[in-house]
């Protein structure tokens, strides 16, 4: 497969910018509130695409499509913002994370609920090494303490799964440009309610904080979620995609290492190793055994 046809690299970007974002939006809650933080974030990102669409003269949805669009919107933004925030009330970041790393494994029976794409018993296997990694990386660092919120954690990670699925049937019918730019701006639309709040705080705002808001909304929002659209458009299921999301605390360890000077525990290096092996064994587990069994073949 050319690299310009692979999904990899999209999924890739993606990531990357996801990951970023942990480290910015922590820095940016040292002086917004998360329901501010998430209004401007995702204005900024509708003003990028905004101005992309008059100049790509974007068309908008067809009607037919626009109830999808819509929920696309809520469940990839809005809902989800309310929802996550409302769960971080009460649950721990460790619990937080373990939680919604489970989205892979929710978009996977969700895809193969709705789209009936197969998954075979190494696959699984490779989803739960992955998901073993992340409570590594995470339990080990903090503990696993379960508060009033993980209903909403769950819900959290149940959003992100509905959205990835809604992306793979939007993509079928629209570039990976346009369905996020409409499903962002349809999200955007839904978290103005918390706009009032968000123009009071940002008047005071310090000059570094645009930066981080420029930075979330631009990298982390508007690029991050093209690029995701893209690998959903490309590859050939849904959970190859969405595998990568296992990857997200580890790369935002290292960035807050990098950026934040956060040390790296052994925790990391062991969640580490052991989520890359689950990805490997995903992507290439199967075809390993083939090859295997052919040359067992031949071999007799």
């Amino acid at each position: 497969m050319k690299l310009k046809n692979s999904y990899h690299p999209y999924a890739a970007i993606t990531i990357l910018f996801w990951s970023m974002a942990f480290v910015f939006t922590r820095l940016a809650l040292q002086y917004f509130t998360v329901f501010s933080l998430g209004v401007l974030r995702y204005l900024t990102a509708s003003v990028v695409l905004l101005i992309v669409a008059f100049a790509t003269r974007m068309q908008p949805p067809k009607w037919k499509d626009v109830p999808w669009f819509l929920l696309a919107g809520a469940a990839g933004f809005a809902v989800y913002m309310v929802v996550f925030n409302l769960g971080s009330q009460s649950v721990s970041s460790s619990t937080g994370s373990v939680i919604l790393a489970t989205t892979p494994i929710i978009t996977a029976l969700l895809a193969r609920a709705f789209y009936h794409e197969k998954l075979t018993g190494l696959q699984y296997a490779a989803i739960g090494v992955s998901f073993i990694g992340v409570v590594v990386l995470t339990v080990l660092r903090g503990g696993f303490t379960v508060g009033g919120g993980i209903v909403y954690m769950f819900a959290s990670a149940f959003l992100v799964a509905v959205y990835n699925i809604l992306q793979r049937r939007l993509t079928k019918t629209y570039t990976a440009l346009r369905s996020t730019a409409i499903s962002i701006f349809c999200g955007t639309v839904m978290l103005c309610v918390f706009l009032p709040g968000a123009v009071d705080e940002i008047k005071g705002a310090p000059p570094i904080q645009y930066l981080y808001i420029l930075i979330l909304g631009v990298f982390s929002s508007a690029v991050a979620y093209c690029a995701w659209a893209k690998a959903l458009s490309l590859a050939k299921n849904t959970s190859s995609v969405s595998n990568y999301m296992f990857i997200t605390p580890f790369v935002t360890t290292l960035l807050g290492l990098w950026i934040a000077g956060e040390p790296v525990e052994l925790s990391t290096v062991v969640g580490g190793v052991l989520i890359i092996a689950g990805l490997l064994l995903f992507r290439f587990g199967d075809r390993i055994m083939k090859g295997k069994a052919k040359q067992g073949m031949d071999a007799a």
